[in-house]
């Protein structure tokens, strides 16, 4: 068998939270490339049209449900819908979520709740229904969980948010652990800056490059300092790590973590100041 055998997804049925864009959308895409048929569960009906006419054209199955998968009744649907379609789940990829940036003394009770709901409640239900198919099929498979850099340092401003993901992260090592009997394997990537809509204010709505807002020349000079590889990530970097940990190239590999950050999460704080040699301090 050679390395690009173990590489294809064909025959294979992937279910993509949050995928009508962004990061979800690439993976879709890029696993789509690959053979496999795909199920996509997105909560903005536009985005839902387009990626599954962006995966036809690829030549594979594709349904696109809109689905908010915070609401378990709404991943419910999901899932039906996929059993109708398909019958069969090989590889789950829970990458729903979101954030915007708050004070966690200003937020209610209510806020943290619909975070929690979104960022990690949504994994907790999306993987039970979806292992559960695993299990009884009885031919393994593969969840992948997108999680963020922020749930490995203090993030000011995000503080729910990064306790989700810090909680994901032990949960896919746990995972990794009690369903290794079943050879079903979990992983996760922890992206950190990666150039998608959201990133450029395209929140809602369709993916439209038009409508994104470009970055200062102070912003993007930031970014070059703080990131060892000198640039945001892309979405088609965070979709090749996708597929190598969900497809039989990473066979032996389940319960880690594989950054997509451009080294961030390896400088530890140090940036490039203005001349260009590393400092903790950053500007001077």
């Amino acid at each position: 068998m050679t390395i690009f055998d173990r590489l294809s997804m064909r025959g294979q049925v992937a279910l993509i939270t949050g995928g009508g864009a962004g990061i979800g959308r690439g993976i879709a895409l890029a696993f789509a490339s690959l053979g496999a048929d795909i199920v996509i569960a997105e909560r903005e009906p536009e985005r839902c049209t387009e990626v599954q006419s962006a995966i036809e054209v690829l030549g594979r199955k594709v349904i696109a449900v809109e689905a908010d998968v915070s609401d378990p009744s709404a991943l419910d649907r999901v899932f039906v819908a996929l059993d109708k379609s398909f019958g069969r789940l090989d590889v789950l990829v829970n990458n729903a979520g979101g954030v915007a940036p708050k004070k966690f003394i200003d937020q209610s009770a209510a806020s943290w709740q619909r975070l929690i709901d979104l960022n990690l409640m949504s994994v907790f239900s999306a993987t039970s229904m979806a292992v559960e198919r695993m299990i009884a099929a009885r031919s393994g498979g593969s969840v992948l969980n997108i999680a963020s850099i922020e749930g490995t340092r203090a993030a000011p401003d995000y503080a729910v948010y990064a306790a989700c993901k810090a909680a994901v992260l032990n949960f896919t090592r746990t995972m990794a652990v009690e369903l290794a009997d079943h050879n079903i394997r979990v992983n996760a990537i922890a992206p950190d800056y990666i150039d998608t809509p959201g990133l450029r204010g395209n929140i809602r709505g369709p993916v439209d490059p038009a409508m994104w807002h470009e970055p200062t020349d102070a912003q993007a000079d930031a970014t070059r300092r703080r990131i060892p590889l000198g640039r945001p990530g892309s979405i088609e970097e965070c979709a090749d790590a996708a597929v190598y940990l969900a497809s039989d190239l990473a066979s032996y590999i389940t319960g880690i973590t594989l950054p997509v950050d451009g080294g961030t999460s390896g400088s530890g704080g140090w940036v490039r100041t203005q001349s260009g040699r590393w400092s903790l301090v950053g500007d001077i």
